[in-house]
């Protein structure tokens, strides 16, 4: 007999140990020993317990669809409604025959709004799955979210035709009766629903948000008490019950119970973080952050509690503790995103867009999707200047997540500076589809509608915010801005009024008052009224501002007004508003030194405020320190690299200096792009042409810069005239140079460059 080798010896002992150990460094093995980890702690309802075992597995395989699917399940019980959706798009990657992975997407899409993706997904699985009634219900969400009730209602009935035994259709068909005012017929399938499922929180819940649609309160808070009977560790059934309360206004009761339930789910963790929720919805802000200082004593070892511990940090002003929080979730679990995205948060929090710009970047390239991490990075892009590609990353978010509101109100602000008053319609309107009870979107629309000189229907959004916020002087704001824009500023003087009757010290409210009497040259007027609210608000920074402005506009006593903006800034150091002004009036009664200590000091307080180093550059030019003024615009231009208002009045001060006339090209040209309705970046850029020798590109340049000037209605500017009237010159087009020069000196015949103007004529 042949003897064995050594080498095969030994290969043999290694085959049988692997045999009898279950080789427990096989890969497969280890990985089906998480999954069915994974599954026990499903089972018993410990969800982010299993969705780590899931998790695992997928570190050794991240390919395995089922271990994707098992994961989406856990992020939706827990709530996690983006994860799960990413959870579950890979699955359908991975393996795009799954048609419960495709229910399950298109469930959150039409959650989401997203109607057009979720289409995808019902037309296939009508196409491949017709008997199953869960595609059918989900066809008739679909339909009932494109407002075709009557065809939601026959998908619903087809889906009980399939399953006449099953409640899942009876309650859709309930809610599609519901919302089609069949409300009779509504209660009877919520009931039946119920009756099909008895040990089922789900048609409790919706037969107790039907009572309590019809204000039958007592039988709403009984179906959502039976929920929590029938599964007590259900969630939403909780979550119903506090929000009857809160709408009763028995926010005690509703504490008392969350209280309670952080007791008895003591061991499921978005149990006991409901209360610290409650709190941080309720804007209990104190509140919540005892809860989560507590809870995170408590759950050292709870990601979630120790970000959400330091984002309420962060609301507080507490950034270094919310940071060390941050680090240590990120010390065990690098990769979070939730940390990740809190701490480029931080960094923008404390002037770091440069470092919260990279490290968002990181985020979103690892995770595309997560909407969250665009929104932040859009606000890091924004923080250095950079708009568009601020825009971008906004438009990104809601493309992801179209609920996402504080991406939509950044969008909305953005359309409404550029002037994109079609897209901010869009925005407004989906705002509003979103928080219908709000008055917020109504007041965006509104301010586009002025902007568009849509009056009717800018009333129309004033009236609806009044009454949704009557205590709020924000929509008397807006009525006030309506009137002014149609000339009535009487009309607009009492609506500011009435907004600082609700808030005596609101700036914008006490901004318009002086801007409604100053239409009209009441100055005088605007400072008793003004000084009156003072006697209301004595302590009010923004009020003092608001004086000053109106004696800066009188012109008749900069030095009231001055010391206006003094007290404006004792009582608030950091009211920007009133230390810029402040300079202003200092530059205007010839203190142009006393201005530039004004803004050196700002600028030591607030070191990454790019507006100071930009009006010290300004300050500077005045003086001809064309040195000084140079480096403070490139100081700005450090902090924000893509700022158009510092690029151009760089470029000007670079050719004003004899300085490099390519870089000036250069930075004269994105100042035009970043502000292309600016007559001042179009003379700029012309200047810079003219300097170079590139004549008829100036004139162009010019002339944009006098048509834009027109266009914004603003005063007659005669350095523009004066430089075409040079290019013309430059050009041998003789009468036109004449004629523009004249124009200068026409408008303002004491003009700071009289003398060039004049000599030009004389060469002419």
């Amino acid at each position: 007999m042949k003897r064995v080798s050594a080498t095969a010896r030994v290969l043999l002992l290694v085959l049988i140990a692997c045999l009898f150990s279950g080789c427990k460094h096989d890969p497969n093995a280890r990985k089906q020993k998480f999954l069915n980890s994974g599954q026990q702690y499903f089972a018993k309802g410990q969800y982010e317990e299993a969705a780590i075992q899931y998790g695992n597995a997928l570190q050794i395989d991240p390919r395995d669809a089922n271990a994707h699917y098992q994961l989406a399940q856990c992020e939706m019980k827990l709530q996690q409604w983006l994860p799960a959706f990413h959870e579950l798009q890979r699955t359908l990657q991975l393996q795009p025959a799954n048609y419960p992975a495709h229910l399950e997407i298109a469930n959150l899409l039409i959650v989401g709004h997203n109607l057009k993706d979720a289409q995808t997904h019902v037309d296939l699985l009508l196409q491949k799955t017709p008997n199953d009634p869960l595609a059918h219900i989900a066809a008739a969400n679909l339909l009932a979210g494109q407002d075709k009730l009557d065809d939601a209602l026959k998908q619903a009935q087809t889906a009980i035709s399939w399953a006449p035994s099953e409640a899942g259709g009876y309650l859709s068909l309930g809610e599609m009766q519901e919302r089609s005012a069949r409300f009779d017929a509504a209660e009877i399938n919520l009931k039946k629903a119920a009756e099909l499922e008895p040990q089922a929180s789900t048609a409790r819940l919706a037969l107790g948000s039907f009572y309590q649609n019809r204000n039958r309160k007592e039988e709403a808070e009984q179906q959502f008490r039976r929920a929590i009977d029938v599964s007590p560790n259900d969630l939403a059934s909780r979550s119903a019950l506090v929000r009857l309360y809160v709408m009763e206004g028995k926010k005690q009761q509703a504490e008392d119970f969350l209280k309670q339930s952080k007791e008895q789910l003591a061991n499921d963790p978005a149990g006991y973080r409901m209360l610290g929720d409650f709190y941080f919805e309720n804007g209990d802000i104190d509140k919540a952050l005892a809860e989560y200082q507590s809870l995170n004593e408590s759950h050292p070892q709870d990601i979630r509690v120790k970000e959400n511990y330091a984002r309420l940090l962060l609301i507080k002003g507490k950034a270094p503790e919310a940071e060390t929080l941050v680090d240590d979730v990120l010390r065990s679990s690098p990769d979070d995103s939730g940390a990740l995205t809190l701490r480029g948060e931080i960094q923008i929090r404390e002037g770091n867009a440069d470092a919260a710009v990279q490290s968002l970047q990181t985020l979103v390239r690892n995770d595309p999707e997560n909407a969250l991490a665009h929104f932040h990075l859009g606000r890091a892009f924004h923080a250095q200047g950079n708009r568009e590609l601020a825009e971008g990353e906004w438009r990104q978010a809601v493309q992801i997540q179209p609920t996402l509101l504080d991406a939509q109100r950044a969008l909305a602000q953005t359309e409404l500076e550029q002037g994109d008053l079609g897209s901010l319609q869009q925005t407004a309107t989906q705002i509003i589809s979103l928080e219908p009870k709000s008055a917020e979107g109504y007041l965006l629309r509104a301010q586009g509608n002025i902007k568009s000189k849509r009056f009717s229907q800018a009333n129309d959004d004033v009236n609806e915010a009044i009454a949704l916020a009557p205590d709020s002087p924000d929509g008397y704001i807006a009525s006030g801005d309506l009137q002014i824009a149609q000339e009535k500023y009487s009309e607009a003087g009492e609506s500011y009024e009435q907004a600082l009757a609700r808030d005596a010290s609101s700036a914008n409210a006490a901004e318009g008052l002086v801007n409604a009497y100053s239409a009209e040259h009441e100055y005088g007027k605007a400072i008793a009224a003004v000084q009156a609210q003072i006697v209301k608000a004595p302590n009010s920074s923004p009020l003092y501002d608001a004086l000053g402005t109106a004696f800066f506009m009188e012109k008749k006593d900069l030095k009231s007004a001055e010391n206006a903006f003094l007290k404006a800034v004792e009582l608030d150091k950091n009211n920007t508003s009133a230390l810029i002004k402040l300079g202003q009036a200092q530059a205007a009664q010839g203190n142009t030194d006393g201005a530039i200590a004004t803004y050196k000091n700002s600028l030591r307080n607030a070191p990454r405020d790019v507006n100071f180093c930009i009006l010290l550059g300004e300050l500077y030019e005045s003086k001809s320190d064309w040195n000084n003024a140079k480096n403070y615009y490139q100081k700005a231009l450090t902090l924000q690299p893509e700022n158009p208002l510092a690029s151009n009045d760089l470029a000007y001060a670079i050719v004003q200096s004899d300085g490099n006339l390519d870089m000036a090209l250069s930075l004269a040209q994105r100042a035009r792009r970043g502000m292309p309705s600016s007559p001042n970046a179009a003379d700029t850029l012309g200047w810079v042409l003219y300097k170079k020798g590139l004549y008829p590109m100036a004139v162009n340049s010019f002339q944009d810069a006098i048509k834009l000037n027109t266009k914004s209605g603003l005063a007659e500017n005669p350095t523009y005239h004066y430089h075409l009237g040079l290019a013309y010159q430059k050009t041998r087009r003789t009468a036109l140079a004449k004629k523009e020069l004249e124009k200068a000196l026409e408008i303002n015949p004491n003009y700071s460059d009289a003398d060039g103007v004049k000599k030009a004529l004389a060469a002419l």
